[in-house]
């Protein structure tokens, strides 16, 4: 079993950055490949980022790429998501995902998770 929290949302104008992160309960947290999804009012959850277990595979949606970076502490069971120029299409709801690095589905399907946080609110101002 593995428990997320998220922090770090708030509300910031265009152009700003915002840093979340996913704090992860469990020994196990180094054997998990995390991810970012984000849902906007009215819209279905998207894919953002994942990272691999190791941290040595990454893969961004084409819609982030180039602003947002995502990275992971093994030690500190954490994962974060570095958010520059931000853009108001950009708000949304961001929730953090886990599954087993065993897995092989391919990282942006949001069904091949196991466990999700309770998100925390991006909104970016015009």
């Amino acid at each position: 079993q593995v428990q997320l929290v998220e922090s770090g949302g708030g509300l910031v104008q265009a152009g700003g950055s915002l840093r979340l992160s996913c704090a992860a309960s469990g020994r196990t947290f180094s054997s998990y490949r995390m991810a970012w999804f984000r849902q906007a009012p009215g819209k279905e959850r998207e894919f953002v980022a994942s990272i691999s277990a190791s941290g040595g595979r990454i893969g961004y949606a084409d819609s982030v790429k180039g602003r947002f970076t995502i990275s992971r502490d093994n030690a500190k069971n954490t994962v974060h998501l570095q958010m520059n120029s931000l853009k108001p299409e950009d708000t949304a709801v961001y929730y953090c995902a886990a599954r087993p690095s065993t897995r092989s589905a391919t990282y942006s399907t949001e069904r091949s998770y196991d466990y999700w946080g309770q998100g925390t609110q991006v909104t970016v101002s015009s």
